[in-house]
């Protein structure tokens, strides 16, 4: 039977790769398989609840029955606590009307595409990188791929950009970044500003600015000696070109609190919110409420951050640390040591392998296979985040795992290992 004609957007739109393979892996689960799932950057609430104070605030917030709509652009006690909050916290000046509010990341990225793109607009981003070739797509703007090198720490870098840049109207940067757990260095992300400020600097008073997307959602996530940097604080001049992304869904392990935020030029606000009014993809009411009075919080919050990022560190470098000592023994696998953020980039290369029953590995995709079949290890491949399908990189995520339960995984995947030749 023939598929009826609908839009072009929805002919070649891609759903999310890493949805998908998540919501597979959890029926397979709930049908009774053993599964050591990697693959969803979300948290298991069982093992990394909400701030027990935001979780109280947010049902007395519904016992006081603010349950109606918010404002457009967020509550204004909550739009006055970010501005409190990233003040104390990264040191930088947003006054509420240059803060919009939304349900979490996603619509708030959109909003940023559909405010500033337009049809053939050249949009500049790196892979592996999550979702930037999704709403470049979306918003029909040009794909500028750059594909980022381990040696880099698979960020894109100065001159990566510099190769591009002219007549770009949008650089996507995440860091930490999703899917690697990667940072960008200080410098490198100096040097950036600096070429974005020289192209705006070319640009006639019509020409529209060149600005940046900075997708900070795991900021606070760093760990060792690991520093997280924004443009702002290394060269003021860029707060007229950045748009940042940030919220709770990270920081407190409130992937499905849905509260987000933008900060940005008041303008480009501005059309955000009158995009997001027809969307009506606003954080709910109370939990608004109840943010805004936790992010002003900073003891409670202290002290939450230092227990829930050392069980993440301890996860991260408990997987990293076996995964070098099986590349000790001689198999072809890899690890980059953590960062950030709730991922560890693993390297799993195994294409041209043979089974025991004799099954070569020809892709990428048969090593994916293999692994979740053999050793029931289910991680996201790169391919999943626009890079290559032969990339033998892959992202693997700690948020819903239990600690006692790697040392079992890590000798089910040395065994998968052995028994290739």
């Amino acid at each position: 039977m023939s598929q009826p004609k609908l839009s072009h957007l929805a002919g070649t739109l891609i759903g999310s790769e890493i949805v998908k393979l998540g919501n597979a892996i959890s029926e397979r689960i709930r049908n009774g398989e053993k599964i050591y799932n990697f693959t969803i950057g979300d948290f298991d609430p069982q093992v990394f609840p909400i701030p027990a104070e935001l979780e109280s605030l947010i049902i007395e917030s519904y016992q006081q029955r603010n349950t109606s709509y918010p404002a457009a652009e967020g509550v204004l006690d909550l739009r006055k606590a970010v501005s409190s909050f990233i003040k104390e916290w990264e040191g930088i000046d947003y006054s509420p009307n240059e803060i919009q509010i939304a349900s979490g990341g996603r619509p708030l990225i959109y909003t940023i595409f559909k405010a500033i793109v337009d049809k053939g607009d050249k949009v500049i981003y790196g892979v592996p990188s999550w979702n930037n070739n999704h709403y470049v797509h979306m918003t029909d703007g040009e794909h500028c791929v750059i594909e980022c090198l381990p040696e880099n720490d698979f960020m894109p870098t100065p001159d990566d950009i510099r190769k591009h840049i002219k007549g770009a109207t949008l650089i996507c940067i995440c860091t930490p970044q999703n899917p690697t757990g990667t940072t960008l260095s200080k410098q490198a992300l100096a040097e950036i500003c600096d070429l974005i400020l020289e192209e705006n600097r070319k640009r006639g008073e019509d020409e529209k600015k060149l600005y940046l997307m900075f997708d900070q959602m795991y900021w606070t996530l760093t760990y060792g000696t690991t520093e997280h940097y924004n443009p702002i604080s290394l060269r003021p001049d860029m707060k007229p070109y950045t748009v940042f992304v940030d919220g709770i869904s990270k920081v407190f392990a409130s992937t499905g609190v849905r509260v987000g935020w933008a900060l940005g030029p008041e303008t480009v606000i501005a059309k955000m919110k009158a995009i997001l009014s027809h969307l009506g993809a606003w954080a709910p009411m109370a939990e608004q409420k109840a943010v805004a009075k936790y992010l002003l919080q900073k003891d409670n919050i202290a002290r939450y951050l230092v227990h829930f990022k050392a069980e993440i560190e301890e996860r991260l470098r408990s997987i990293h640390n076996g995964l070098i000592a099986l590349q000790k023994k001689g198999y072809p696998v890899d690890s980059v040591s953590p960062q950030a953020a709730i991922y560890l980039t693993i390297k799993l290369d195994l294409a041209g392998k043979t089974t025991a029953d004799g099954k070569a590995l020809v892709s990428q995709s048969d090593v994916t296979s293999y692994i979740l079949g053999e050793a029931k290890l289910a991680v996201v491949p790169f391919s999943a985040f626009g890079a290559g399908p032969n990339s033998p990189w892959y992202r693997l995520s700690v948020g819903t795992s239990k600690k006692e339960e790697i040392p079992e995984m890590l000798g089910k995947l040395e065994a998968a290992l052995e028994k290739l030749k």
